[in-house]
């Protein structure tokens, strides 16, 4: 029984006109291995006799990165073959990340360097333009065939034999190249429109830090202080606002042990704070601060959510991706405090420094390498997590977190973070103030990312009708990406 690949290179077989024709892979490439090495041999840094070596996480967006996240190597373990050259394509041949299997980058300059055993090169033979193979490996139907043969359940792999069968439509060689000059001016408005998209995405990102800022330093929005001013009016200071916290920890403290005075925070390197605000430590300003059981959790498809760094994101808790526990579990993680809605959940490992507030209707448990904050009724729980997440405090995380591999703090560091108080009234309007920019900038992601979808759409679109020439076109008036004939040449009105 074939596959669906296998029928639709089938259908694509049948369809290339008579001047092209269909070829192996293996017919027109020379498919070179990757280097093996020990890891001891392995440097994060370069010197002299080292050669850089890419790996399968290098291959981002059809491009290889060539100064970031390497290794290096001792000379003698890479051949003179395993030297990549300009035209070569690196394709991911094994990864614990499925995603990541097939995907390939062109070699479009002179670099002195190699590849990894997880990976392999493609070498073009002089009968074909090296560019023109390049593109095809952006095309659809490449995808569709690497979707069919990604097999392995931990590790994930592309066998020789399935690069050495994938069938590649080839065009006569004068018309290679008048294709791949159509497809670069096609793809040089496309790449010129995308610069854009990402420009606008990184500004983004910077309004949304800009704005923390401001929020945090007390000049989002009018102060209560300037407010009361003009009124004519007295208020209820941050500083008097912490003694009622205070004095409400002390009422209502049911810990162990005799009740005791949290430490005031460390102000030495911290900004001067505006009129009527004071700083206050995490643990001041929460009722109650729980870190996750450290056992692992065993997740299943169904059942009680728990949360973990899994489905924790800057922007909120990403719920596609939630994981789940049986009820024994469950009860087990609950036992010192459940999670209520409005608790803020606080990643203190690998992506450390994300904080999520629980949403409505949710009722979870917490998962490894996270802690429950709940906030005192004094306190806005949305302003402490924005202000978690602001470079004030990334600042005092960063300084101390610990580990080579996977960054953590300890509980004990968190709860000693140093967080702005504003009055109460004005907590209330920076968070409105926050959440009414943050709505404008969303709307606008969404925009950039859809614009971004449809460029890649565009893309295969030209793809699709460069290596299908034969494709007809869906009206009277061909768009871009469909051809006029069936020599695959682009009708140009468009």
């Amino acid at each position: 029984m074939s596959t669906s690949a296998e029928k639709q290179n089938e259908e694509t077989v049948a369809s290339v006109p008579g001047s092209w024709s269909r070829v192996r892979l293996s017919d027109i490439c020379e498919i070179v291995r990757g280097v093996s090495y020990k890891k001891e041999q392995a440097s994060e840094q370069p010197a002299k006799g080292l050669v850089p070596i890419l790996r399968a996480t290098n291959i981002q967006d059809s491009a290889l990165v060539l100064d970031a996240d390497l290794v290096y190597v001792p000379s003698a373990v890479v051949s003179d073959e395993q030297i990549l050259r300009v035209g070569d394509i690196v394709v991911a041949t094994s990864s614990g990340s499925k995603h990541l299997v097939g995907k390939t980058a062109q070699v479009k300059e002179s670099w002195r360097g190699s590849f990894g055993a997880f990976c392999a090169a493609l070498r073009p033979k002089t009968e074909i333009n090296y560019r023109y193979l390049g593109y095809f490996f952006g095309s659809q139907e490449y995808k569709n065939y690497i979707r069919e043969k990604a097999l392995g359940v931990n590790i994930n792999n592309l066998r020789r034999g399935d690069l050495e069968e994938i069938s590649v439509p080839l065009a006569p060689f004068d018309q290679q190249k008048r294709i791949v000059a159509e497809i670069e001016k096609q793809f040089s408005r496309l790449d010129e429109a995308v610069a854009n998209l990402k420009r606008v995405k990184a500004n983004l990102k910077r309004y949304k830090a800009a704005v923390l800022k401001a929020a945090v330093e007390g000049r989002l929005v009018e102060t209560e202080a300037e407010l009361a001013r003009r009124e004519g009016r007295s208020y209820e200071t941050g500083a008097q606002l912490l003694q009622r916290i205070l004095e409400t920890r002390r009422s209502q403290w049911k810990g162990k042990g005799k009740y005791k005075e949290p430490a005031a925070p460390d102000t030495t390197d911290l900004p001067e704070l505006p009129e009527a605000w004071v700083w206050a430590t995490v643990e001041t300003i929460c009722a109650q601060i729980v870190d996750c059981p450290h056992s692992t959790p065993r997740f299943q498809e169904i059942g009680y959510p728990c949360i973990d760094t899994t489905w924790m994101t800057a922007e909120g808790l990403v719920i596609q991706r939630a994981r789940f526990v049986d009820q024994s579990a469950y009860q087990e993680r609950i036992a010192r405090l459940e999670p209520e809605p409005g608790d803020i959940v606080f990643a203190r490992e690998g992506t450390i420094g994300t904080a999520n507030v629980i949403p409505d209707r949710m009722k979870p448990c917490l998962g490894q390498r996270v802690m429950l904050l709940r906030t005192s009724v004094l306190f806005s729980n949305r302003l402490l997590m924005h202000t978690l997440h602001s470079e004030v405090v990334k600042a005092q995380y960063q300084a101390q977190a610990l580990g080579s591999t996977v960054p953590h703090i300890n509980v004990a560091d968190v709860k000693r973070f140093a967080i702005p108080v504003p009055p109460l009234a004005e907590q209330q309007r920076i968070v409105a103030e926050i959440d009414r920019r943050g709505s404008l900038a969303h709307e606008v992601e969404s925009q950039v990312e859809a614009n971004l979808k449809r460029s890649e759409r565009l893309r295969q679109s030209v793809l699709a009708g460069m290596f299908s020439p034969v494709r007809k076109p869906k009206s009277n008036s061909p768009n871009v990406g469909e051809p006029t004939s069936q020599t695959g040449e682009f009708n140009e009105a468009n």
